[in-house]
Parts: C-alpha cells; structure tokens; sequence
C-alpha cells in the first residue's frame, strides 16, 4: 500500500523538531522551516500564527510520535517482559535508538527546555507535558518491577525521574563531547545499575 504524502502542516512540524533539535530554537527562523519543508510562508501563516505557536504544536507532535514509537517498541512485545524484563528492555531500546547524527535522536522537548525555559513558558510547558507523558509510561514500568522485587526507599515517581535526568544528561554529554559513545556508556551504567537495585535475591515469594 503507498504511503499517504505528508500534508503542509505536517511537514512544518517535522521540519521545526529537526531544525530546532540541530541548530537551536533562536537561530530557526520561519523561512528556514518553510525552505526544509516545501511550502510558502503563506503556508506556513495558515497553519500557525506565529513561530511560538509553530513550536508549541511541534511539542505536541513530537509527543504523539514518542508516545507511538513506543507503544510499538519490540521489547513490550517479547513473552515475558512484564515487570523488571520491561524496565530493561526499555533500557537497551533507548540505547538502539542512537543511530545516526547526534541531532537525529536527542529529544527536542528537552533540547527546547533547556534553551528557552525563562524566555517562552509557553513553550517550555508544551515541551514539559511530553516529558511528563514519558514519566507516567516510566512510572507504570517501574511499578511493575517494584511490585516483583523488595527495593527499600524507591518509589515509581523518583526512579522515573532519574532514568529521563540520565536519558537527558547522555544526551548533553554526548553533544559535549560530539561522540554518541558517551551517550551509550551513560545508558550502559544506568542498565546496570538497575540490575543492581533490583537485586534477583530481593525477588518476593
């Protein structure tokens, strides 16, 4: 079956999230959006009023991909990956994911935050709610593994937010240094350190 072509609206949002995630929100100007997705900037005043407006639903459509990506992630579909086997797998699918130019996997909600937090809260609370979409998903994965193995002093709200301060902070490190490696050496500790806190010998009976 052919692919349904991507409507104007639709290709400015993809091309805001990928100029934005490599070059940074002040420096994307609305006619470098309309050059990277095809369309005018008569366009572009159709669909959005302002290049905040633009970047406020580009949150919201990166969310809706995040939110579908992972939904489908192969490691939700493996027998037995309930409870801890879920958690890791998620782990090991993050680091999977880091293929490509640094810019092509870093998180543009968290690429916008970190740049415009003071100056567009409109902006950065659109990026916070997909970042607080990812933690429920974190949350309900960690529940699960708290609910197989005794972990004293963990709960499902902090160790979630820990993993995306990690996930975030590889990301940082790895744009740093210009070198992925860094941000799989920072997901291969935090795989093993949840090995460690979730012990096998703490498994409930």
């Amino acid at each position: 079956m052919p692919e349904i072509p991507e409507n104007s609206r639709t290709r400015l949002l993809m091309a805001t999230i990928d100029l934005v995630r490599a070059n940074g929100y002040a420096t994307t100007r609305v006619e470098d959006v309309c050059a990277a997705a095809g369309v005018t900037k008569g366009s572009f005043f159709h669909h959005f009023a302002s290049k905040e407006d633009l970047a406020i639903a580009a949150a919201g459509h990166w969310n809706e991909r995040a939110t579908k990506l992972f939904m489908q992630a192969p490691f939700l579909a493996e027998a037995g990956t309930l409870g801890l086997g879920r958690l890791l797998g998620y782990v090991k699918f993050r680091k999977e994911l880091l293929e490509g130019e640094i810019w092509e996997w870093t998180c543009y909600a968290g690429t916008t935050i970190q740049e415009i937090h003071e100056t567009h809260p409109a902006i950065r609370d659109a990026c916070a709610r997909s970042i607080d979409d990812h933690l429920a998903m974190l949350r309900t994965m960690i529940a699960a593994a708290l609910g197989e193995f005794r972990v004293k002093g963990v709960s499902a709200d902090s160790l979630a937010v820990h993993i995306q301060a990690v996930l975030q902070g590889a990301f940082i490190m790895a744009k740093a240094s210009q070198d992925v490696k860094a941000a799989r050496d920072s997901i291969d500790h935090l795989y093993r350190y949840l090995e460690l806190l979730f012990d096998t010998n703490k498994r409930k009976r």
